[in-house]
């Protein structure tokens, strides 16, 4: 049940404008890999590139998953999440004329996932309560920590293997980036997940990051081969902590 994903010589922009100039990283099975940087470094454009949102000019994606290597170069994206790829996008990008229940059954989108959405339904509700008690309640009236939640579990409607998660904190308040960060490192253990989370809150990515890349101007400028390594690097220690 391994799942990875490896990136290498990656390049692509929007128009004539480049964005990402000969990115490599990889994700192992089970791992939980930081992508850092501020906001403008390519992050989100690298994701939309994994997810086949975005075209690169050149490089390759490839995921293995159970022994299998898929290359995503070239494939739509409804392609990419049949495999088991799926992201939680930047501003969670709810439905929110839909009901909660509504937007999580739409997660449920991958031909594999179909036959589990009663047992998947469940077990999203099991995981964040709050939403089980919201179920009625349309997406929009929801907290942001909810809107989250929210987005986070849509995602587990899919049956991912490898999970793309984009600036899951952004917007919340200091005790819910806490909690929404843990309830990623619990979902990793409890699912066997390989997770890549784009995040600004270095001091939070790093508590359940098994390692990390820090990102500048659209390429890798560091590659922490642990949390500790990230710590201990003087990239971080003047761009995240000031010292």
């Amino acid at each position: 049940m391994a799942s990875s994903l490896t990136v290498s010589g990656l390049h692509a922009g929007y128009g004539a404008v480049r964005v990402l100039h000969d990115v490599a990283l990889s994700v192992s099975a089970g791992e939980i890999v930081a992508l850092l940087g501020t906001n403008g470094n390519g992050k989100s454009t690298l994701l939309k590139c994994i997810m086949g949102i975005l075209r690169p000019e050149s490089g390759t994606i490839e995921v293995e998953i159970d022994g299998v290597r898929y290359d995503l170069i070239g494939r739509e994206t409804e392609e990419i999440v049949a495999l088991g790829v799926t992201l939680v996008p930047e501003g969670r990008r709810l439905f929110g004329r839909l009901t909660v229940e509504e937007n999580l059954l739409l997660g449920s989108f991958r031909r594999a996932a179909r036959p589990s959405i009663p047992r998947n339904l469940d077990a999203c509700f099991q995981i964040f309560p709050r939403l089980a008690e919201r179920r009625r309640q349309y997406a929009a009236s929801l907290s942001g920590g909810e809107q989250q939640m929210l987005a986070l579990a849509r995602a587990l409607m899919s049956e991912p293997r490898i999970l793309l998660i984009d600036e899951p904190s952004v917007g919340l308040a200091p005790i819910l980036v806490k909690i929404m960060i843990d309830k990623i490192g619990e979902l990793r253990t409890q699912y066997g997940l390989s997770v890549l989370m784009a995040e600004q809150n270095f001091m939070q990515a790093v508590r359940i990051a098994d390692r990390g890349y820090v990102m500048i101007h659209g390429g890798i400028a560091f590659e922490g081969r642990s949390a500790a390594d990230l710590k201990d690097n003087e990239l971080i220690r003047k761009s995240y902590l000031g010292l």
